[in-house]
């Protein structure tokens, strides 16, 4: 006996004990929601305020059958009272077309059903959710990862957050749908052919959310509906930043900025990396390293440079904050063993000792971490942070034995980076201090809202790794998060002498000139153990060898007069979710061949970049999308859409095209 209750914009079902709620949930999408006995009140998910219908869904329903109807979303509800164990299943389709978009299947065909709960009584379950497996899908987003594929159809993921693995769980389909995972909980997802399921080791309820917008761009649009747009991008962020592992003091950092201003060389913003502190936990400047913070500011000011400071969330136990952030209870707490989650060598220490990690999902740790980043940092005219290690960063790597404020590390886990992020946006914010941009190691869904931008963490500096950047990118942009970038060049390595590791440098530049941030950063040779004393090799513009320093330095240039149309792109980002980064695909739906291109990308509308990530390659393929012409930016030549072109890539050009009727720099 299943029972089907329609209420405003919402359509219950009951069935023994389980109750199902499916919920208008912005325009044409649906939020669905099942659990035990009884639905949580609270939730940790990325979904907010109900956003206002544009008209009440329509329903209809008998015994064994119930239909929700939400603009282009309509939602099936059938049980088969043929069967041994009758279920509730959802389809979900197409209203104008009637096309089948999504429908959930069962486990087995006696049981489980499609929604599965293996409970242990505390009210937490080992919860499943099953769709069918469609012939010939494409599936893309799911954050940032480090396969190295675009499409990720055939894949099973964790969800988890991991350096350079970003969890966001959001999937956009080639079959015309969008999902969200709306459950923070450490899991699993299995793209399989037989099958797609969700799964989660500890959660309240399942919970996930439901698009059928008409295209992939509106599709974007409304997932940022729905879990919130991303500010526009300050005026000053779209320039070069400049970051190496690391400047030990002032003076060396101080001495960069002036050297790029006497060679004429943009420079946007310069970072104060890890270990500029006195102790992890004090947020200020170490004053025997840094013993004028404000006049550096000052001058950097001077240059139209802004000072970007390094900010991990590990408290040491020899910070002067300690026991205020112990007795308060601002920690991540542990379910087993000490409060500690994780050992590095910071200043003070004669060898790595455990560190804490403070917990964001607090609304007193929000406030406590931001007046002691706003004393030190903001009030000096800091305005941008490095929110580095922010997964966190775990050792060991067991994120179910944290306890945190929003609840079991199990169940909520990988909410940790987005609400960090929300520590610094709500701080700014409150204080009236403007514009920020939060560069983080990872998120989850909505940390776009709170001004984050992701990197890719700490990869190698390998051509391999240049070429798996490329579906990195494209996959977050996907994913909701329009501000990006890469450590140009690599964090793991790299010898500023070696002309093969400088032919690597350019390659990546040319890139990063066309990643949505623009930012040189890593460890190069000689490196030395992560510890207060460390400092890598150089990893200036200058560094690499004077052909190098030909090309990178007009690459600079010529960021510089891309900026106008990179805001173009970024006030779009921000008005309709729409990342300026993004795949073929998303522009040209009705392009068969765009769908399977991912070693290419948009650069808004009318650029479109072909990378180039192979040692000694000076041509490459490129696929140019039809419906419009295309023009080679280097020559001129003009190209039909729909055909692909074998394109000159000399070591100082990186294969770029222009759409038909674009006006450029």
């Amino acid at each position: 006996m299943v029972t089907f209750s329609p209420s405003g914009s919402a359509l219950e079902i009951r069935h023994r004990h389980e109750v199902l709620r499916v919920e208008a949930w912005g325009t044409d999408s649906v939020r669905v929601r099942a659990a035990q006995h009884r639905l949580p009140l609270e939730s940790q998910g990325a979904l907010g305020v109900v956003p206002p219908p544009t008209a009440l869904p329509v329903m209809a329903s008998s015994e064994s059958w119930a239909t929700f109807v939400n603009g282009e979303m309509t939602v099936e509800v059938d049980v088969d009272t043929s069967a041994a164990y009758p279920e509730p299943l959802l389809t979900f389709r197409r209203t104008s077309t009637g096309e089948v978009l999504l429908a959930e299947s069962r486990e087995h065909f006696w049981m489980p059903g499609a929604r599965v709960y293996q409970g242990n009584r505390s009210g937490a379950y080992e919860i499943h959710q099953q769709f069918a497996a469609y012939p010939h899908e494409r599936l893309f987003g799911m954050g940032q990862r480090t396969h190295g594929r675009l499409d990720l159809k055939g894949l099973s993921l964790d969800l988890v957050q991991r350096n350079a693995e970003v969890n966001i769980p959001f999937i956009l389909s080639s079959r015309g749908y969008g999902l969200l995972w709306n459950v923070p909980a450490v899991g699993r997802v299995e793209f399989a052919d037989n099958m797609t399921r969700w799964s989660a080791g500890q959660a309240r309820e399942i919970d996930y959310w439901v698009t059928a917008a008409p295209n992939p761009a509106e599709i974007l649009g409304r997932y940022a509906d729905v879990t919130g747009h991303v500010p526009d991008l300050p005026a000053w962020a779209s320039g070069f930043w400049q970051s190496k592992l690391r400047y030990l003091d002032q003076e060396e950092l101080l001495g960069v900025a002036r050297e790029h201003r006497r060679r004429g060389l943009p420079l946007s913003v310069i970072v104060a990396d890890y270990f500029h502190w006195s102790a992890m936990g004090d947020y200020r400047f170490d004053p025997a390293e840094w013993p004028d913070p404000q006049a550096m500011v000052d001058e950097l000011a001077g240059m139209g440079v802004e000072l970007m400071v390094s900010i991990w969330p590990t408290i040491s136990p020899l910070s002067e904050h300690f026991a205020t952030y112990r007795d308060r209870g601002l920690l991540v707490g542990s379910d087993q063993g000490l409060e500690y989650q994780q050992t590095i060598q910071d200043k003070g220490m004669t060898t790595p000792m455990p560190v804490a990690f403070y917990d964001p999902t607090n609304p007193e740790t929000r406030t406590f971490v931001w007046d002691l980043v706003s004393r030190s940092y903001a009030d000096l005219g800091v305005k941008v942070f490095w929110l580095d290690a922010s997964e966190p960063e775990l050792n060991p790597a067991h994120p179910g034995n944290l306890a945190l404020y929003a609840g079991p590390g199990a169940e909520v886990a990988n909410i940790y980076p987005r609400d960090n992020a929300r520590l610094f946006a709500e701080g700014m914010a409150k204080d009236g201090r403007g514009e920020t941009v939060l560069l983080c190691r990872s998120a989850w869904a909505g940390s776009q809202k709170y001004g984050a931008a992701v990197w890719s963490g700490d990869i190698p500096a390998t051509w391999d790794s240049l070429d798996r950047q490329i579906r990195a990118g494209l996959s977050i942009a996907i994913s909701g998060i329009p501000w990006w970038t890469t450590d140009i060049g690599g964090f793991h390595g790299g010898d500023a002498s070696d002309p093969a590791y400088q032919e690597l440098m350019i390659r990546w530049f040319q890139f990063g000139v066309f990643c949505p941030l623009f930012r040189l950063h890593g460890d190069r040779e000689p490196r030395t153990p992560t510890s207060y004393a460390q400092t890598g090799g150089p990893n200036e513009v200058w560094s690499f060898g004077e052909r190098a320093y030909e090309i990178i330095s007009g690459l600079l240039h010529l960021r510089e007069r891309l900026r106008p149309y990179i805001h173009e792109q970024m006030r779009v980002a921000s008005e309709h979710g729409l990342p300026p980064m993004r795949p073929l695909f998303v522009d040209y739906p009705d392009d068969e061949t765009a769908w399977a291109i991912d070693d290419e990308f948009l650069f808004g509308p009318d650029i479109l970049v072909a990378p180039i990530s192979r040692p000694g390659q000076t041509t490459r393929r490129v696929y140019l999308p039809s419906g419009t012409g295309w023009t080679d930016a280097w020559t001129g030549a003009e190209h039909a859409g729909g055909s692909w072109v074998e394109a000159e890539a000399p070591l100082d050009r990186i294969p770029v095209f222009t759409r038909e009727g674009s006006n450029l720099p």
